[in-house]
């Protein structure tokens, strides 16, 4: 039986040779030229003026909330519908990641509930761009400026995505994203930060560098981390880059043959809203199972697996993860989508006939 995989790398560029190349001149550590030569096309990309990189998304995401200042007492509003790294990261700082509710329709943060729990302490916003559709920047932007809060754009999954002309990651004061063999460009594992400023590109630069002084080499000024990437891990991220264009026109051609498959069956099912004035790149494909559906969502789930197709279930809310439980938290649009969403298979290699097998399944699963 074939299986279909939710997600599949598509490395048909340059990747094997540059990574032959690292390998033929033995540049296979964090110096080597394809560090470079990526951190400054990935930059150009964006239309931002830095890009440092990163050995994952994680780590790209603890060094600006260390070069911003975060520290023990200060509180972080974090959507709670999100990857666990988007909380890790803010604990990493000693600082409280405060939990926000997602709008209905998109699924990102909510602006209303986000401005209604701050405090003395908040001193930042992380809105996530959640499966590849941007956040409403406008209103955290808003909320940024009016309460003096830096914001750290969370793109990991979302390479290539607009918001209202400008690049998704290039809107706050940093934004980061993550090249994990799952995402639209991949490096196997590996991260990205975005910024505009000299100064806060200096100190994150040196943070993720073990904290040496970029003008005398062995002296450092600060305690720093270990946090490069690989020159062959940037070889693989170039040869990616060079075609996002084509990757994210895949995605979108996706999603757009199951909007056509499932456009008479709203009745059961209901997709992510792009936000106004938005474009997704559609990293994951996701559907709501609505509440008129007998069987549950993981029972559909499972029948689909024994059918070859794999999927997932949307992200769990912080909340109610036992290492941020909050019974105060108050999110319970974010635990509805939760416990109603499915990602349905989504990268370059599927076909036509993959995506009618696919939702003529989940239709045969609910109707029964």
């Amino acid at each position: 039986m074939k299986r279909i995989q939710v997600a599949v790398p598509n490395l048909s560029g340059n990747e094997k040779k540059y990574v032959d190349d690292c390998l033929d001149t033995t540049w296979i550590s964090s110096n080597g030229k394809y560090v470079k030569q990526f951190e400054e096309s990935f930059a150009q990309y964006l239309n931002a003026k830095k890009a440092i990189s990163c050995c994952n998304g994680t780590v790209a995401l603890h060094v600006p909330l260390i070069a911003l200042g975060l520290k023990s007492g200060d509180e972080v509003l974090v959507p709670s519908l999100t990857y666990i790294a988007t909380a890790n990261a803010v604990r990493y700082c000693g600082a409280t990641p405060v939990f926000v509710d997602c709008l209905r329709d998109t699924w990102n943060m909510d602006p209303v509930d986000a401005e209604r729990k701050i405090t003395k302490n908040t001193k930042g916003i992380m809105p996530v761009h959640l499966y590849g559709n941007p956040s409403d920047m406008d209103a955290v932007m808003d909320i940024a400026k009016r309460h003096n809060l830096f914001v750290l754009e969370d793109a990991a999954e979302c390479h290539g995505a607009s918001y209202k002309g400008k690049m998704a990651g290039s809107m706050g004061d940093a934004g980061i994203f993550s090249f994990f063999g799952n995402k639209i460009i991949t490096c196997g594992e590996g991260g990205m930060i975005v910024c505009n400023d000299e100064k806060l590109d200096a100190a994150m630069r040196q943070l993720k560098g073990q904290g040496q002084d970029p003008n005398r080499r062995y002296w450092f000024t600060e305690v720093g981390y270990n946090y490069r990437m690989t020159n062959v891990a940037a070889a693989i991220g170039l040869g990616q880059l060079e075609h996002i264009d084509e990757h994210i026109a895949e995605r979108r051609r996706v999603a757009d043959w199951y909007f056509e498959e499932l456009k008479d069956f709203t009745e059961y099912i209901e997709f992510q809203k792009v936000t106004e004035g938005a474009e997704s790149v559609w990293w994951m494909f996701s559907v709501l199972i609505k509440d008129n559906v007998k069987i549950s969502r993981d029972e559909i789930m499972r029948i689909m697996d024994e059918k070859g197709i794999e999927t997932r279930p949307v992200f769990y809310p912080m909340h109610v993860m036992p290492v941020y439980e909050d019974k105060n938290a108050q999110c319970p649009v974010s635990e509805y989508v939760s416990s109603r969403g499915i990602n349905l298979p989504t990268h370059a290699l599927l076909s036509r006939e993959d995506i009618k097998f696919i939702c003529d399944t989940l239709k045969s699963c609910i109707l029964g």
